[in-house]
């Protein structure tokens, strides 16, 4: 008999689990979370925070929300990605990045209530861990998952305690593996995997120097310095991130993938972070080193009966676009409410396999987009005359002919433009971040056309209330006092809400019934003049897509499970066939 019980297990404590932890506890559901470290994260691994995820944290709560940005670097110091021969040399090009862009930052206020920001992954961690473990997550570290079996009724998972060396059973319903790229649950649990591990080589050096000098009049995340011998992949470039302004650091090197792993000690570090900042003097407190490997693979099954696995178990990839820790919290904001919903016995299990028809496309396109994005730099090394194989003195020869007054130097010029300006698909992706159309059974369409994306969808956020969309946000106000809400703060928080207008009455009297009957608090939220809620802008009648008296049903998950264009002949009738489709009843 297992020694403790739980309704879910969840291994690993890194923004994956953390996040699905502390929104199960936010729902009501015993959940157990367990790390083999002693601690959280030692190194800012992640850190670019996307505006999806922060509306994940907004509907945690607004004192959630609000401790982000106490942490982060803010948007307008996140800036533009300079291109330079070193950080104390010769500058080549910048980027406006990560919405700083006039017309990208009017897109991204359009777009959500909330701010990128830069929150590193030892901020990031023990804010989600801490929100888990106040509303109710039974927390073990140093505690190591060693197997588990499953059956019809649940999961029987074997833990080892690292302190005292002895086992101890666990029994759930239900097992979450977010134990990173060498997840063992997702081995243990058979689960498919397409692409390659190991593809490339990479170090990190964390350290402090006072960098202002070089780097706060043109505030940046990422400062790429393209010169011969520096080399991450072999092809003469070196990253030096910026952690904290303007003080903590983390250089990125690479090594050659099929050597072994190099030992960084201070004297090496204190070499690379010189040559890079470019500052033959430099001294630096050197905080940590380590090794990793980029990765390019991605389950094409997120999920085996009653054990699902998300974060990077799902989706293993380079760092490129900032996806890792954005996905794996959106991962946990779409499984949670649906295990609390099964749990509780308003949905059956068949609900929990929409898990992996919804997230499974999206670890496929965000490994294929951050690993593409690495290959996108190989346009500027051509452009500057540093592709692979070109000798270190003929580079610098290259680099230095862009000065020149020559045509074949304009072209250059010209090239290394157009070749920086196309990272915005790396850097400015903001479509990337928010495009995400779910299809699955858990969302209805009626049959309804998905609307064709009229821009980059790449580029660019396309906001529609078609089923499977995330709801569109627009400020609308409360009647009286004028106080302003966004869309997204009138949905979600472990709840099924319904949008209506004037003439829509019938959909508050169908959620009433209807939600009694499948146990279900459906809130709803009547939008109109001298209504509890106003359109005052009129931004919510252009956006919803539907008449006065239709009904968009959104999922505490911010998407939309289904519509009606106007008021149906019977209202409750429909409501509950698409909640017994959509909660498998």
């Amino acid at each position: 008999m297992a020694q403790i019980t739980t309704d879910v297990l969840i291994v690993g404590t890194g923004p994956a689990g953390s996040a699905t932890a502390a929104l199960l506890s936010t729902y009501g559901i015993a959940n157990m979370a367990i790390n083999r470290y002693r601690w959280l994260a030692n190194t800012p691994r992640a850190h670019i925070t996307n505006q999806r995820t922060m509306e994940v944290l907004r509907d945690l709560g607004r004192d959630v929300e609000a401790e982000a940005y106490m942490h982060a670097t803010p948007q307008e110091l996140m800036g533009e990605n300079v291109f330079c021969e070193s950080l104390a040399g010769e500058e080549i090009g910048r980027l406006k990045t990560w919405g700083t862009h006039p017309l990208s930052q009017a897109e991204h206020v359009l777009s959500s209530p909330t701010r990128m920001n830069d929150l590193p992954q030892t901020f990031m961690e023990p804010l989600l861990f801490k929100t888990a473990c106040s509303r109710g997550t039974q927390a073990r570290m140093s505690t190591e998952y060693i197997g588990h079996e499953q059956d019809s009724e649940g999961v029987t998972t074997t833990c080892r305690d690292r302190l005292s060396g002895e086992t101890f059973t666990v029994r759930s319903k239900y097992l979450v593996g977010a134990d990173g790229g060498n997840s063992a649950v997702a081995e243990h649990a058979g689960i498919p995997f397409e692409g390659r591990m190991g593809v490339g080589g990479s170090m990190n050096i964390l350290f402090r120097a006072d960098l202002s000098r070089y780097v706060a009049h043109r505030p940046s995340v990422l400062y790429w310095v393209m010169q011969p011998g520096a080399d991450v992949g072999g092809i003469g470039m070196g990253l030096v991130r910026m952690v904290r302004p303007w003080y903590e650091w983390l250089i990125v090197w690479g090594y050659d993938i099929n050597q072994p792993a190099p030992v960084v000690d201070a004297a090496m570090a204190t070499q690379v972070a010189r040559q890079l900042v470019g500052d033959p003097e430099l001294e630096i407190e050197l905080l940590s080193a380590n090794t990793w490997t980029v990765n390019n693979m991605y389950a094409t099954r997120m999920h085996a009966g009653r054990v699902f696995i998300m974060g990077d178990a799902a989706h293993r990839h380079p760092p490129s676009n900032g996806l890792g820790s954005n996905t794996s919290i959106q991962d946990g904001f779409n499984l949670a409410w649906k295990l609390a919903a099964v749990i509780r016995g308003q949905a059956g299990p068949r609900l929990l396999e929409s898990y992996s028809a919804e997230r499974a496309p999206v670890a496929r396109q965000i490994v294929t987009r951050a690993n593409q994005s690495i290959a996108e730099f190989g346009p500027i090394f051509k452009a500057l005359g540093m592709a692979e194989g070109v000798r270190p003195e003929i580079m610098q020869k290259n680099l230095e002919a862009r000065c020149d007054a020559t045509p074949e130097a304009e072209r250059q010029r010209a090239a290394i433009r157009e070749a920086i300006a196309f990272k915005k698909y790396e850097f400015d992706a903001h479509g990337v971040e928010m495009n995400q159309r779910y299809r699955s059974d858990a969302v209805e369409t009626d049959g309804q056309i998905e609307p064709a994306f009229e821009l980059d969808a790449e580029l660019h956020y396309q906001p529609t209330t078609w089923p499977g969309a995330r709801i569109p946000h627009v400020w609308v106000y409360e009647h009286g006092t004028g106080a302003k809400h966004s869309t997204l703060d009138l949905c979600g928080k472990g709840r099924f809400t319904i949008f209506t207008g004037i003439g829509g009455e019938a959909w508050e009297a169908a959620a009433r019934s209807v939600g009694a009957e499948f146990g279900l608090d459906i809130a709803v939220r009547l939008i109109g003049p001298r209504r509890a809620i106003e359109d005052l802008t009129g931004d919510w009648a252009r956006a919803r897509e539907i008449g006065d008296s239709g009904c968009i049903l959104v999922r505490p998950d911010h998407h939309v499970a289904w519509r009606a264009e106007a008021m149906t002949a019977d209202p409750a009738a429909d409501l509950r066939r698409v909640l017994a489709k959509i909660l498998a009843r």
